[in-house]
């Protein structure tokens, strides 16, 4: 069975594995994302490359990035807090150092992909993925097909105004929603500083003995909620999948839907609300299955 590498680039880490062509993971790692330095960003991959090909015939390398990406040339105008890839092209850049062809999509369009092919939404033609992170993206699914949109930005759902008073905008759902939002709120009540590592997993943890800290998560998946009603009332899918590190989180789709339920008009536009099968593992897979079609195309 073939092999891949493939990387799912975050605004934290980014993760990497070894994948065979039916989805199943080798052998994974991750490295912190350096965001700022492309020379730097550059250098650890194809490092980590040249580890996987000392003991691997492989065919190809897939890449999950954020922002806007065109999946076909590998261009990225934006790559969200990896602020080293914008107007940059990482197809270009890695096949001119290392000897395997490199295909790009952008990460929840990979989750998406993923779910579509191998996970919860194999029997679906009109879904939804959205990913929570950093900040948050995801895929749609309309008609069997993945929609990219028209300068591909479909799918980027954090810039959703989901909260407004009079005559303020109110905030994004990336600055309401996201895990670094929880992180750093919870940062706040806490009285840690803003340059300290804390892991989304501590919060939950301290949650189920602190009861500010589950007030403070209560009011973060208060906030998802809100965008995942305003996808459900948009598009009308058949379901809408939750992928990201978040979603392995046992209560999380619960406390969800209790919000969702709370909504008045929720009833009159209801679909199920999944976690993806994949998890955390589902933009790796994706990027993967892309590169496949870009391969066979």
């Amino acid at each position: 069975m073939k092999k891949y590498i493939s990387f799912d680039v975050g605004g934290t880490k980014v993760k990497h594995g070894l994948l065979l062509e039916n989805g199943t993971i080798l052998s994974k790692g991750s490295y912190n994302t350096p965001c700022t330095n492309l020379d730097i960003f550059i250098k650890e991959m194809v490092e980590t490359i040249q580890k996987y090909l000392r003991n691997n015939h492989v065919m190809g390398v897939a890449i999950s990035l954020p922002g806007f990406i065109n999946p076909y040339t590998g261009y990225s105008e934006r790559a969200g807090a990896v602020t080293a890839l914008i107007n940059q092209n990482l197809k270009s850049l890695l096949e001119a150092k290392v000897p395997l062809p490199v295909e790009v999509e952008n990460d929840g369009n990979c989750a998406a992909i993923a779910e579509k092919i191998s996970g919860n939404a194999k029997n679906c033609n009109d879904f939804i993925c959205v990913t929570i992170g950093t900040g948050i993206g995801g895929g749609i699914f309309v008609g069997g097909k993945l929609l990219h949109g028209h300068s591909f930005r479909a799918g980027e759902f954090g810039f959703m105004i989901t909260q407004a008073s009079g005559k303020n905008f109110g905030d994004i759902w990336h600055s309401t929603a996201s895990t670094s939002t929880l992180i750093n709120s919870y940062k706040k009540l806490k009285g840690i500083s803003k340059y300290e590592n804390i892991k989304g997993e501590t919060i939950f943890l301290e949650a189920a003995k602190s009861k500010s800290v589950k007030r403070l998560i209560d009011e973060w998946t208060r906030n998802i909620s809100y965008g995942i009603f305003n996808l459900a009332a948009t598009l009308n899918p058949q379901k809408i999948l939750i992928s990201g590190g978040v979603s392995s989180q046992q209560d999380l789709l619960t406390t969800i839907k209790k919000h969702l339920d709370e909504l008045p008009w929720w009833n009159d536009i209801k679909i199920p609300v999944e976690p993806c099968k994949h998890r955390n593992n589902a933009g790796m897979i994706g990027a993967m299955y892309h590169l496949i079609q870009k391969q066979g195309s």
